[in-house]
């Protein structure tokens, strides 16, 4: 009832959640959770990060401008703590999955989505999240062996939830 999915390319864990969800909620399921949307700004050299709450489409700006020479996370914890506060409530309406844009920095120290996921689990709704390399060790130490790799394809994501209901 735990997958996770890694990709190669910077941004195509993003797009593919993105379009996962998508598909799962024209079928009608009952999707909560956020991915992420990266724009890039011309005139900064990073690029701005939102989540996009599902199934509302609303933006949550979860990155913060520290100037062009700063060397420090970005993130902006009041963001990522308002996309959690509206997931849980979609899993309180009730929820069919729960999609997470990432296991990060945030959740390998105990924080942002983690308690939500084991939540979720205790539920019985799945949970699919994004894990970077960099986070690995950090997931697999959260999850054992209860989390479920994917290969990063629409269709493999699909197969999964299917087999989840």
């Amino acid at each position: 009832m735990l997958a996770y999915v890694m990709t190669e390319g910077r941004g195509e864990t993003d797009t593919l959640l993105t379009a996962f969800s998508e598909r799962l909620l024209a079928q009608g399921y009952r999707v909560t959770g956020a991915v992420q949307i990266n724009t890039d700004q011309p005139d900064l050299p990073k690029c701005r990060m939102d989540l996009k709450l599902l199934p509302t489409g609303q933006l949550v700006p979860i990155s913060q401008s520290l100037g062009a020479l700063s060397k420090g996370c970005r993130l902006d914890p009041a963001g990522l703590e308002q996309a959690v506060l509206h997931t849980e409530q979609g899993l309180e309406a009730g929820a069919d999955l729960v999609v997470i844009n990432k296991f990060g920095k945030q959740e390998v120290e105990g924080r942002g989505f983690r308690s939500l996921i084991g939540e979720a689990l205790s539920q019985g709704v799945p949970v699919i999240v994004g894990v970077n390399a960099k986070n690995i060790a950090g997931f697999e130490a959260f999850a054992g062996e209860f989390a479920q790799a994917l290969a990063p394809e629409v269709d493999a994501l699909i197969r999964w939830f299917d087999s989840n209901l």
